[in-house]
C-alpha cells in the first residue's frame, strides 16, 4: 500500500508541474492580449472623450481628462458639416463595391475555370494594373473623364475606382474559384448547363467568402478615397474624406468637432467589417495552397 502511494505521488508531481507551466503561459498570453487591447483602445478613448468636450476644454494638453462639462455640440456641428459628404460616400462606395465584385467574379470565373489560349498572359496583364500608382494616371484620367462627360460627379468617380479595382478583385475571385472542384463544373456541363448557367447555379452560391473580401476591400478603398475625389469631383460631390479634411478653424482648431467627425466617418467601414469580417480571412486565404 505504501509503495502504491509513493508511485502515485511520483506520477502526480510532473502533471502538477506541467499544469503550473500551462497556467503561467496562459496568464502571460492573457496579459499580453490585455495590453494590446488597452493600446488599441487608447486612441478610441481620446476620440470619444474629446468629442464630448466643449471647445474651451478640447485641448491637446487635456486629452486624457474627462470633460468637466459634457456636451454633444461637437457631434451636431460635425454631422451638419459631414452629412453631404456621407451621402456622397454612400452613393460612391455602395455601387462601386458591388460593381467591382460582379466584374471580379466574372473575370475570376473565366480565368479559373473556362481556360482559353493565353489565359495566363491575360491574368498577368490584369495583375500589372495593381502596380500602377494613382499619381501616374491622374492627368490622363481627368482628360478621359472630361471627354466622357462624367467629370465632376459621382458616376465618374465610381468608374475610376471600378476600373482601378478590377485587378485585385479578379485576383481574389480567381484564387477562390481555383479551389472549387472541376468535377462540379464537368457534371453541370454533362447536364447541359452552359457557362453562365454554371456560374449562376453552381459557382455563385458558394462564392460568399470571396464576395465578402472584395466588398470589404473595395468599400474601404472607396470610402477612404481622397486623391481621386479631389481631382475628379466638384465640391458638391465631395465624399466624406474631403469634407473631413475641410473641418478646420480659422483661429483655433476645433478638436472636439474633428474627433466627432472622425468617428462618424469611420462608422460605416467598421460596420462593414463587423458584418462581413468573419468571411474575410476565409476568402482571402482561399487558393493559397492551390492554383
Amino acid at each position: 500500500m505504501a509503495a502504491d502511494v509513493i508511485l502515485k505521488a511520483r506520477h502526480a508531481a510532473p502533471v502538477t508541474s506541467e499544469r503550473r507551466r500551462a497556467l503561467v503561459g496562459r496568464g502571460v498570453r492573457l496579459t499580453l492580449l490585455l495590453l494590446f487591447v488597452v493600446l488599441f483602445l487608447i486612441p478610441i478613448y481620446v476620440l470619444l472623450v474629446t468629442s464630448f468636450k466643449p471647445l474651451s476644454e478640447a485641448d491637446p494638453g487635456q486629452a486624457w481628462n474627462l470633460p468637466q462639462q459634457w456636451t454633444t455640440e461637437a457631434w451636431r456641428v460635425a454631422w451638419e458639416k459631414l452629412e453631404p459628404g456621407l451621402v456622397n460616400s454612400v452613393l460612391l462606395a455602395v455601387p462601386g463595391s458591388l460593381i467591382s465584385a460582379v466584374l471580379g467574379a466574372l473575370n475570376g470565373y473565366v480565368l479559373a475555370k473556362w481556360r482559353f489560349p493565353g489565359a495566363d498572359l491575360v491574368f498577368t496583364l490584369f495583375l500589372f494594373g495593381m502596380f500602377v500608382p494613382y499619381q501616374g494616371v491622374m492627368i490622363p484620367l481627368v482628360q478621359l473623364m472630361v471627354n466622357l462627360g462624367v467629370y465632376g460627379g459621382i458616376p465618374g468617380l465610381v468608374l475610376a475606382h471600378v476600373v482601378y479595382g478590377i485587378p485585385i478583385c479578379t485576383l481574389i475571385f480567381r484564387n477562390y474559384y481555383v479551389t472549387i472542384p472541376d468535377e462540379l463544373l464537368e457534371a453541370s456541363r454533362v447536364d447541359g448547363a452552359g457557362m453562365l448557367r454554371t456560374l449562376w447555379s453552381i459557382v455563385l452560391p458558394v462564392s460568399g467568402p470571396a464576395f465578402a473580401v472584395v466588398i470589404i476591400w473595395q468599400f474601404t478603398s472607396l470610402w477612404n478615397d481622397f486623391l481621386f475625389a479631389v481631382f475628379l469631383t466638384a465640391p458638391t460631390s465631395w465624399p466624406t474624406t474631403v469634407m473631413l479634411n475641410n473641418i478646420a478653424g480659422a483661429q483655433t482648431v476645433p478638436y472636439s468637432q474633428q474627433m466627432a467627425a472622425a468617428i462618424l466617418a469611420s462608422l460605416p467601414t467598421m460596420l462593414i467589417y463587423i458584418l462581413l469580417g468573419r468571411f474575410f480571412m476565409r476568402g482571402l486565404m482561399a487558393g493559397a495552397l492551390k492554383g
